[in-house]
Parts: C-alpha cells; structure tokens; sequence
C-alpha cells in the first residue's frame, strides 16, 4: 500500500501546531454556577466540594466539573489538597491580611493611574455608578447588593487605569476580595453602609481633580480601613 506524504497546512505550520480553540462550554457553566453559588452563601466558606455531587446537582458528567473546579482554583476561590479534597477557601485573619496587602497594593497603583489618565467621560461614569450605590442605598439594598456596585465601581478605576498588567492582577483576586468582602459586610453590615457612598465619592474627587498622590492614599485606605474591619470580627493571626 501506497503511503502519502502528509503535509501541514498552513495554518499548522505557522503557528507551530497549536490545536483548535475551545469554545465555551460546559466547564465555564460549572464554574460559573459553583462560583455564584459561593459568592451567594450558598456554599460556605471551608465547605468540601464533591465532583460527583456537583455533576449530579448540575446533570452533567464530572469532567466539566472537574475543568470548572480547576478554573475556581486559579481564582485562589477553592483549593485541591492531597488526602484532603477540594474545598471553598477559608476566612481567616491572617489570609484577610495577606490578601487586603495585596489588593491595597494594585487599588493603589490603579488610583494614581487613574488620576493621571482619566477622560470626563470616565469620571462621570465613576459619578453614576456612585449615586447607583447612593440610590439604592436609600432604598434599602442590602450589602450583597451594594457589595457588587462597590466591585463595580473597582472594576472601572482599574480600567481606567488602562495598565493590561495591572488589570489582570486585579482580576486574579477579585472572587478572593468578594468573598472576604461578603464576610466583612455580614458581620460589619452597618458599618459598611455608613461608609460605602462616601469613601467612594471622595475617590472620584480626587480622580477629578487630578491629585494622583492623595487618590493613591485615599484607595490603598479604603482597603486597609475594610480589612481593620473584618479583622476585627475574625480569630487574630497566631504566632
């Protein structure tokens, strides 16, 4: 039998054999799902994550789910331990004060950028998701709700920024900061709505104004100020 050569497309030749694309599917979906059920209480903090449950729960084979897990891992939301399985990444004082550090850091540097490159567009954008938290405020939302404006409103400030880095940092811990966020405004709820419309308010002024010195300050303690908070509710760091 005659054998033919076989000869690359093009396509594969340039790029070096990198396989097709996936699209988005089911893994996404499970991800998703088990996040969203996180961030909504539904699954607690430190709470064992069972594959064959979660398949079962979303009527779906336990490959995407195990794909949708290890995407959750890579947000730093759960953790897969030999011996000890996966579970939902604990609260704790000393996690809070490494992860604050770390936010404190990026919000920072997204502060001082920010005031620097601003367009009046982006500034009013800015204004109006703050009078949305003040808003509903006044209607009486609840932390979850205000929560998610209060991300919102981080989510533009990096991008505004427009440093890809320094966004893509942001965005690795930010289910962290959600969920450590979600304990601090359930054990801290009134303190959290007294704050929330102001401090945010005040950023905008100095975006505005273009005080990237004082911006930068003002941001790296508005999330200093929310970790003294949750510490204050959580068992102290040991020795």
């Amino acid at each position: 039998m005659e054998m033919k050569e076989t000869v690359p497309r093009p396509a594969e030749t340039r790029s070096g054999g990198v396989g097709q694309a996936r699209r988005r599917g089911l893994a996404d979906e499970a991800a998703d799902r088990v996040r969203e059920a996180i961030l909504a209480g539904r699954i607690a903090p430190g709470e064992a994550l069972r594959e064959v449950e979660l398949a079962r729960s979303m009527d779906i084979s336990r490959g995407p789910v195990r794909e949708g897990l290890a995407v959750l891992a890579r947000e730093g939301l759960i953790r897969s331990e030999w011996h000890r399985g996966t579970n939902v990444i604990d609260v704790t004082a000393e996690e809070a004060e490494d992860l604050y550090a770390v936010r404190a850091a990026l919000d920072r540097l997204a502060a001082r950028l920010a005031a620097e490159r601003a367009a009046e567009e982006d500034l009013a954008e800015l204004d109006a998701r703050v009078d949305t938290m003040a808003e509903e405020l006044a209607r009486g939302a609840q932390g979850p709700r205000l929560l998610a404006l209060d991300l919102d409103f981080h989510d533009r400030i990096h991008r505004i920024a427009r440093n890809r880095r320094l966004y893509d940092s942001w965005a690795g811990i930010r289910s962290q900061v959600h969920l450590y966020q979600l304990t601090r405004v359930r054990l801290g709820h009134d303190d959290y709505r007294a704050a929330v419309v102001d401090e945010h308010r005040e950023l905008v002024r100095l975006l505005r104004a273009g005080e990237a010195q004082a911006a930068q300050g003002a941001a790296e303690e508005h999330v200093l100020a929310a970790c003294r908070e949750l510490t204050r509710h959580l068992a102290p760091r040991t020795a």
